[in-house]
């Protein structure tokens, strides 16, 4: 994979980012907020619905980059941001407002063709653990640390923690960190299944590069098929996951990269996909 100088495309505002970056093939969204644990403002949360949604139809993009600026990936809403214009909202606010913004932004990561991997140094609390649980690959180094704070908070858990959590580790876990509020470090994360890799911190970037790059050479709609077929085959009886299979199946045929991935077969050497 040939890489570029990261061109900026999109960015928020000085006190509250989030940085869009086009690199070659790859989009980095960093969470540019440091000095408060890169906490999420209702403005930076509309700038990662905006970027994700247009990700979704960009034909030259081949993988996803989420991660945070300084220390910390994301300490989750700045719920002070969220709620400093002096106004009571009316009833029904969250309801109203909350399936567009943080909640669509995890749904954009489950979601999206294209692979997603996360960063995590640090603090990933609330709604920054659920994107990190969101992405496809979270590499973490051992210092990290995974939180569900919502009862601490006195309120019931969302952005898709109920549901992404028993998934990848659950229930009885699920209910230590949702229920009791445990706290999980890198180290743990990795052992029950919660993210891809846990590494060193000197060797995290690293360890992220080596994935996107392997990634972003895949053949890329057929990863995104087979993205979307597990996701849909997690709630589905046999015969239907495989119907959903034969599905995707019939779109990756018809690629250029299954072209190239038989010939190469053929000629006994590696392919080389395009994503087309």
């Amino acid at each position: 994979m040939t890489r570029k100088d990261p061109v900026t495309v999109s960015e928020g505002d000085e006190t509250a980012t989030v940085r869009v970056e086009r690199d070659g093939v790859i989009l980095r969204l960093t969470l540019d907020r440091p000095a408060r644990r890169n906490a999420l403002t209702p403005a930076m949360v509309d700038t990662l619905v905006g970027a994700l949604t247009a990700a979704a139809t960009d034909d030259a993009l081949r993988a996803i980059h989420l991660r945070g600026a300084g220390e910390h990936f994301c300490g989750g809403v700045d719920w002070v941001a969220a709620n400093n214009d002096g106004t009571k909202p009316r009833p029904g606010n969250v309801l109203r407002r909350v399936p567009h913004t943080a909640h669509r932004v995890v749904e954009l990561l489950h979601t999206v063709h294209l692979p997603v991997v996360c960063t995590v140094r640090g603090w990933a609390a609330g709604l920054g653990c659920n994107l990190a649980l969101a992405a496809d690959f979270t590499v973490a180094g051992r210092e990290a640390v995974f939180w569900e704070p919502f009862l601490d908070r006195g309120f019931s858990p969302d952005s898709g923690s109920t549901w992404l959590l028993p998934r990848l580790t659950g229930l009885a876990r699920a209910r230590r960190m949702l229920l009791l509020g445990e706290k999980i470090d890198g180290t743990r994360a990795e052992q029950w299944g919660l993210i891809h890799e846990c590494c060193p911190g000197d060797a995290l970037d690293a360890t992220a590069e080596a994935l996107l790059a392997r990634l972003a050479s895949a053949p890329t709609v057929a990863l995104g098929l087979a993205k979307q077929t597990l996701a849909q085959n997690l709630d589905t009886t046999l015969p239907q996951a495989m119907t959903n299979e034969l599905y995707a199946l019939e779109l990756a045929c018809r690629t250029r990269d299954f072209r190239e991935g038989l010939t190469a077969f053929r000629e006994r050497r590696v392919p080389e996909f395009d994503g087309r």
